[in-house]
């Protein structure tokens, strides 16, 4: 593994975190990894830690075991008439580039080149992301790799392609969604009398922390509410109250809001 070398194109923000989580977690050397884009100036300090810097993305891909590509996707039909002939069978590409199947990017190769399609979320830059991945024609060494690749920086899950905008909404949306409800707990907090700084805190690792019950005891959540829901106590009074406010029913109404939304968009 030590041997190969991934190109990132279109090093962004999304790219930078993936470059540092392989090296970080000792997949490759920063030598074995190159960074592209058009303008090196927000990239540069990268140089000095060991990463191959370029503008050339032929050269890149020409030089890697494994291509990812971190571009928009307006700028995808440009990058991949620029690169096609560069991409071999024997490399792999993965593809973090939302809305885009893996049967529109297989239209850009004749040979039979591995794809796979990565859906990360923004906890990617904190090694807390969560990725699910998915591909038609990946080999099991190669699924592997792009797996150790992305477990460097949280967990990941291969799911089947129809599953991906769901998982774009669940994993990807879902860091909104959770970030709604922490501001949400925050403002009760200060309403309760504490100061902002102080609500926040509390509610942000109340939330780690009931996340963490689940991970690490494999339990459901209802086990856990359980656990804290007394007879003719204040947790089951509010659990209640929220419920008849449509606290769960308002959560999944949004999820498939933004599912029809995002099927509608790819349409």
């Amino acid at each position: 593994m030590s041997n190969k070398k991934i190109s990132i194109i279109g090093a962004g923000n999304l790219g930078i975190s993936l470059a540092k989580g392989i090296v970080q977690k000792d997949l490759l050397p920063a030598s074995n990894v190159i960074l592209t884009r058009r303008h090196l100036e927000s990239i540069e300090w990268m140089r000095k830690d060991g990463y191959t810097i370029t503008d050339q993305n032929v050269d890149a891909v020409s030089k890697s075991d494994v291509v990812i590509l971190c571009v928009q996707p307006q700028q995808l039909n440009m990058l991949m008439e620029e690169i096609k002939d560069s991409i071999s069978r024997d490399q792999t590409v993965v593809s973090v580039i939302t809305g885009v199947s893996l049967e529109e990017l297989g239209k850009y190769f004749e040979n039979d080149v591995t794809i796979i399609r990565a859906m990360p979320n923004t906890a990617i830059a904190i090694g807390e992301s969560m990725t699910c991945l998915a591909s038609e024609n990946g080999s099991a060494g190669k699924m592997a790799f792009v797996e150790s690749v992305f477990n460097s920086l949280g967990e990941t899950m291969v799911i089947d392609e129809r599953l991906m905008q769901a998982a774009t909404v669940l994993g990807a949306s879902g860091i909104a969604f959770f970030m709604r409800y922490l501001r949400a707990a925050t403002q009760g907090g200060i309403q309760m009398g504490f100061h902002p700084e102080e609500a926040q805190k509390i509610a942000v690792q109340t939330a780690r922390g009931a996340a963490s019950l689940v991970i690490l005891d494999k339990s459901h959540p209802e086990v856990e509410i359980d656990k804290v829901t007394t007879p003719q106590g204040c947790t089951i009074e509010g659990l209640n109250e929220m419920e008849h406010q449509g606290f769960s029913s308002a959560l999944i109404k949004g999820l498939m809001t933004s599912f029809h939304k995002i099927k509608l968009i790819n349409q």
